[in-house]
């Protein structure tokens, strides 16, 4: 999952949205350094990746690109999936998706000064300025995400980029795919959250 399916999935509160993006960019030795909250969030990221890698919709999506592309395919199916969610996003959520979207980064920027990552804080800008989670509606903003995204491979980043004609020769049933999947990871998390709420402190 990408960034904005990961809010999504963190939405019942600021803190927990925090963690849900600081998954990515936090190391888990320094997971201790956080609120409690931002913590499970962090913890929660990571199972979702888990989830999601392992998932038979998920494994047959990915047998659907061409074999060179196959080995980015996680990639590109990450960030296709905020694209879908953000399309469909009336069916999943009756909260309105540049609401959500807003409130997240107004609770980014609070934060910004006292415990984002250095990496984190040199993207925050760029994340605001060119409304990251905002662009995934439209084709264009997976295809910009997976350039941004290859430039940062030490290598075959072309690969990576002619990935974008297997998402559109498939998208049919990539996005069919992923609005049967999505509501059993949605049901996952909820699990794993009671899990964590039923455990001693």
């Amino acid at each position: 999952m990408n960034y904005l399916a990961h809010i999504y999935l963190a939405q019942h509160s600021d803190r927990a949205m925090l963690g849900a993006l600081l998954g990515d960019f936090v190391k888990l030795k320094d997971t201790a350094l956080y609120h409690p909250e931002i913590q499970a969030d962090i913890q929660i990221h990571r199972q979702v990746d888990s989830y999601t890698d392992s998932h038979p919709i998920v494994l047959q999506a990915k047998a659907l690109f061409q074999d060179q592309h196959r080995r980015y395919a996680g990639i590109l199916l990450d960030i296709f999936y905020d694209h879908v969610l953000s399309q469909h996003w009336p069916q999943c959520s009756p909260a309105p998706r540049q609401e959500l979207i807003q409130r997240f980064y107004s609770a980014l920027q609070a934060q910004s000064k006292i415990i984002l990552p250095d990496n984190l804080q040199a993207a925050l800008p760029r994340m605001l300025s060119q409304d990251w989670l905002g662009s995934y509606h439209e084709f264009d903003g997976v295809r910009i995400a997976v350039e941004r995204t290859s430039q940062r491979l030490s290598k075959n980043g072309d690969l990576l980029r002619a990935g974008l004609g297997d998402l559109l020769s498939n998208y049919d049933a990539l996005s069919k795919g992923f609005l049967e999947f999505f509501p059993e990871l949605v049901q996952y998390v909820a699990e794993q959250r009671e899990q964590k709420l039923s455990l001693p402190a």
